[in-house]
């Protein structure tokens, strides 16, 4: 283990003055300015703030992972690790830091985890590098870290690549990974943001149980107020790039003092206007099943299978939001594919009274669209935002000429308020809402009947997600689209949503309207999902 163990401090972190600037050719962008904050050992420290705030920029500069090349640190920055100053460490020093005294649990699991080695050879690897073990007691150690993080049938698990865990079980990874060598600090960057309010739970338990197993400290980073008061001993309220407030959890959130501060504890997502019902069907399903052979017999016929969806029936009436909720793996997203003819399926899906299996794909794809939960990665990095929004119109409209095309990019844009000036610039140019925004326009841009939104604000905070929502709410009053609204935050949807439909273990199991659902669910675990967002 590093030696850096051995110089107690009162302070186990010390973070001065720090101040990170971004070079980009002719402009400088100053990300973090002037943060200072501290953290003893044991404590749970909440950063909180909206996109573009600084958090994710403050907590990688402490492990000295910002790009050199782009970015400076002022030169009175100051980051002090158990007394040894972290700014100037070579990066041999930093390698021992690393992984070591402290772990770093990234936003994003499947991104993070590596798609061609199993479980057990990623969590090894961290073990064999900086404890000596051999690959023997790696592996006993790996199932330990395993069990120890919930995981279940976790001996099973060694050998899964990280495509075959649910989101939750991917998170539990990683911070199996980031405690195997017993770190001092743990750095948690939105650790449970793409998570169900369950799962989120789960995880949160599971963080204060190593906290005191360990007597770890924790960085907790989110836009999740609610999460960081139930985890957070103190907080840092981050504003562009400064912490505009920090202190006490309890205090902070009893008697906040900044103007901004107030706002997050505030902020809340709006319940839709009441809006006359139509009683016409545009989209129904009966008996829709979906299955996935997990074992065959040796001539290959199947013996057993995964049933992800389990004789739906469901209307969709035009011009309504109808939202589906449930936790991970209850059949949701799978639930959004079928319905748009993504994914082969059993039984009967009607578009207009029509089974979709007779209609043209090119014509449902059409009029049915769906917008995925990451729009980073479902947007093409090579493409202008002009390519990328227009290229459902090359495909769907090949008779309008470049004139028709650019002005119905531009109109697109406008409906989900963003300028025309960005449409030559490119997906990593923007931030999570903007990507989000961008995917809409291309949605829209070939004016669809239905739209599928597969958690769409998951991965936003709270005021940007109540813009998206509004915006949303706006486009489908003047376009008179009908929207099915996937997600996990019973909040959400019931800001957005005229009925719901609550999925669990792939079959529907209450549906009703809105308020309905709310004030008197017939089932406990409708009620538990309730209770988790309250």
């Amino acid at each position: 283990m590093p030696l850096i163990r051995e110089k107690p401090m009162d302070n186990l972190l010390e973070v001065k003055d720090l101040t990170i600037c971004f070079k980009n050719g002719k402009d400088d962008f100053l990300a973090v300015n002037n943060v200072n904050f501290s953290l003893k050992q044991g404590e749970i420290l909440g950063i909180v703030g909206e996109s573009g705030s600084g958090k994710s920029v403050t907590a990688l500069s402490l492990l000295q992972l910002l790009p050199a090349q782009k970015s400076v640190q002022g030169e009175k920055s100051s980051i002090k690790f158990c007394g040894q100053e972290l700014v100037k460490a070579t990066e041999k020093e930093m390698e021992k830091v690393r992984g070591g005294a402290i772990a770093y649990i990234f936003q994003e699991p499947m991104s993070s985890l590596n798609p061609l080695h199993t479980i057990e050879s990623q969590i090894s690897e961290s073990l064999i590098l900086h404890r000596g073990m051999n690959k023997a007691e790696a592996q006993k150690e790996t199932l330990k870290l395993l069990l120890l993080t919930g995981i279940k049938q976790a001996k099973k698990r060694l050998k899964s690549y990280p495509h075959e865990l649910s989101g939750g079980q991917r998170q539990r990874v990683m911070i199996a990974m980031a405690i195997a060598n017993n770190p001092q600090l743990l750095i948690a960057d939105e650790p449970t943001t793409a998570l169900d309010v369950t799962v989120q739970e789960q995880i949160i338990k599971l963080l204060l149980k190593l906290r005191k197993k360990l007597n770890m400290a924790i960085i907790f980073i989110s836009h999740d107020l609610r999460l960081v008061k139930k985890l957070a001993d103190r907080v840092c309220i981050m504003k562009e790039g400064k912490i505009v407030e920090q202190g006490k959890t309890e205090e902070i959130f009893a008697h906040p003092q900044n103007a901004y501060t107030k706002q997050l504890i505030n902020a809340t997502i709006a319940k839709k206007s009441e809006r006359k019902q139509s009683n016409k069907t545009i989209l129904s399903t009966k008996d829709l099943t979906v299955s996935y052979p997990i074992k065959k017999n040796f001539w290959g016929r199947v013996e057993e299978q995964l049933y992800a969806l389990n004789k739906i029936n469901l209307q969709i009436f035009e011009g309504e939001c109808l939202g589906i909720v449930g936790e991970s793996g209850s059949g949701k997203t799978t639930l959004g594919q079928a319905l748009c003819g993504l994914i082969s399926y059993n039984g009967k899906i009607e578009y207009k009274g029509q089974d979709i299996k007779s209609i043209n794909n090119k014509e449902i794809h059409k009029d049915i669209q769906i917008i995925f939960q990451d729009p980073y990665n479902s947007l093409n990095p090579r493409m202008t935002i002009e390519q990328i929004v227009g290229e459902g119109l090359s495909v769907h409209n090949p008779e309008l000429s470049k004139e028709e095309i650019k002005k119905r990019i531009k109109k697109a844009l406008e409906d989900v308020e963003l300028s025309e000036n960005i449409m030559s610039k490119y997906p990593h140019e923007f931030s999570g809402g903007q990507r989000q925004r961008i995917a809409i326009a291309r949605s829209l841009v070939i004016s669809p009947k239905v739209i599928i939104f597969d958690e769409p604000t998951s991965a936003l905070d709270v005021t940007i997600q109540a813009q998206v929502l509004e915006m949303l709410n706006k486009i489908k009053e003047k376009r008179n689209l009908t929207y099915v609204f996937i997600s996990h935050d019973m909040s959400v949807i019931r800001a957005v949503s005229d009925r719901i439909a609550v999925m669990h273990g792939g079959k529907i199991i209450e549906q009703g309207k809105t308020e309905d659902i709310f004030e008197h669910p017939q089932e406990e675990y409708t009620q538990e999902l309730i209770n988790a967002a309250l």
